[in-house]
């Protein structure tokens, strides 16, 4: 991830143009021993398909390559069996619960609409798609748990009287998460608080009532994910990531082709750059196209995929500026078995020339026509945004949902196909993922560093879907029983 200059420097997000092929991968030869050992595979590869699909290369990244696989045809009476039952199957299964999932579909995409007397944070749903009750849960330092009501219109710390692991657990569905990992208990100055009521509901804000004292002073901390601790240990002085040491580190394979990185927040949820699904192109917000890697250092020794059900771009995503160039994609299965990223909390800092780390399967110098096989891994120092945003630099163009990391000086980058991928920072043993890569002229180059969408900044917007696209998944459940 060591990049030199180059006269032409293009953006970050040039990979991601469907009209032309993909950066090729170096065939197996040119891997040298001290590399990871690819499993065996009889011809060079010369680009990264989705392992088991037999494909051609295609000449556009927006066609679907035509192939045919034996596994495919059915000959013979009990080939021709087999398809009548499949169809009788299928025809059964339309008429059974087509109206139902088809509401379903309708509901995830449709637009959000609120009623005028709609109430924010009261625990009731009022917007179509629950945007109402989506902003009203935060994490303070220590992980404390920060509530707002439709009557304190602050947040305020919740009181630990009375909570419980129920409680605990319940609060974190709401957030998206499949359960809580641990809870504990902070002495607090706070003159106001959120004390927990005798109705509890699938919303903690409908759960609490403002209250101005609290036994002990006593709040809640609340963790909902064991995160940020790798079980690897970085190749010291390398660049190439050792396996286990970067585990939420995700590849997005479009139509079977690596093209963006991501990173993995929850057992559900991948966040990666809102820029990898153009508009303009044909199928790239269709989730069905692809195909989401997890943990894996080589594009040669790739885990099981895991399915797209949903594509969650941020509504006020700016092609022209890459401000708010944020999305999450929602997972068919929870990754249950893979470490994630932990995300910073409200308020968290990370000051200027901290050393972070970027992470990613991009090309590994600019201009460059193969993309890696392997996981990079390059250390970068966070950059004051008044410095980025100066005449030498970047000229104002840097907003506050933007980091800039790197180095002024050029060499250290991330470049082509590593955007959506992590910018994490180690506090406290552990790794909060603080950017996401977004845009750059060109890859190492002086005066021209990193930029990465500021999470810390989108906080909110994440939470917000993830907790929109849980309370919906309840209410469908519960409608459609």
């Amino acid at each position: 991830m060591e990049h030199g200059q180059a006269e032409s420097p293009p953006l970050y997000d040039s990979v991601v143009d469907y009209n032309t092929p993909p950066p090729l991968y170096p065939s197996l030869e040119t891997l040298s021993a001290t590399q990871a050992q690819p499993y065996h595979i009889p011809q060079p590869v010369h680009q990264t398909p989705a392992p088991g699909v037999v494909q051609t290369i295609p000449t556009q990244r927006s066609q679907i390559p035509f192939f045919r696989n034996k596994r495919y045809c059915y000959g013979g009476s009990s080939g021709t069996a087999v398809l009548v039952v499949l169809v009788v199957i299928a025809v059964w299964l339309g008429v059974r619960y087509g109206p139902s999932l088809w509401a379903l579909s309708e509901k995830e995409t449709e637009t959000d609409t609120c009623p005028p007397l709609s109430v924010n944070c009261d625990g009731k749903r009022d917007c179509s798609q629950g945007s109402d009750e989506s902003r009203c849960v935060r994490f303070g330092t220590a992980n404390e748990l920060q509530v707002m009501t439709s009557k304190t219109k602050s947040f305020l710390p919740v009181c630990a009287q009375g909570w419980s692991k129920t409680i605990a657990d319940q609060t974190c569905q709401q957030l998206g998460f499949r359960q809580s990992y641990k809870d504990d208990v902070l002495q607090t100055s706070s003159s106001a608080f959120q004390s927990l009521n005798n109705q509890f509901t699938n919303t903690i804000q409908g759960s609490v009532n403002m209250s101005a004292s609290c036994p002990g002073q006593k709040t809640v901390s609340l963790q909902c994910s064991k995160c940020g601790q790798p079980t690897g240990s970085r190749i010291i002085g390398g660049s190439v990531a050792a396996d286990g040491q970067w585990p939420w580190q995700a590849s997005l394979h479009f139509q079977g082709f690596h093209t963006c990185g991501g990173t993995l927040v929850a057992p559900d949820f991948i966040i990666t750059a809102a820029h990898c699904f153009p508009k303009g192109t044909s199928g790239s917000q269709l989730p069905n196209n692809w195909k989401v890697y997890i943990g894996l250092v080589s594009q040669l020794r790739p885990p099981s995929p895991y399915s797209v059900k949903q594509i969650i771009l941020h509504e006020n995503y700016d092609s022209a500026t890459k401000n708010n160039d944020i999305a999450l994609l929602k997972l068919s299965k929870p990754a249950s078995d893979i470490q994630p990223v932990c995300l910073p909390v409200f308020g968290q800092i990370f000051p200027t020339a901290k050393q972070c780390w970027t992470t990613g399967f991009g090309v590994t110098s600019e201009g460059a026509d193969s993309s890696s096989t392997l996981l990079m891994e390059v250390a970068v120092d966070l950059i004051d945004s008044a410095v980025c945003n100066s005449n030498t630099v970047y000229g104002g163009r840097i907003t506050e949902q933007m980091r800039c990391a790197g180095d002024l000086k050029g060499r250290k980058d991330s470049c082509q196909g590593d955007s959506g991928g992590p910018l994490v920072c180690k506090v406290d043993d552990k790794w909060y993922l603080t950017g996401v890569t977004s845009w750059g002229d060109g890859c190492g180059r002086q005066n021209r560093p990193g930029v990465y969408s500021n999470v810390g900044q989108l906080l909110m917007w994440i939470y917000g879907k993830m907790q929109v696209n849980t309370l919906l998944h309840f209410y469908m459940q519960t409608h459609i029983k």
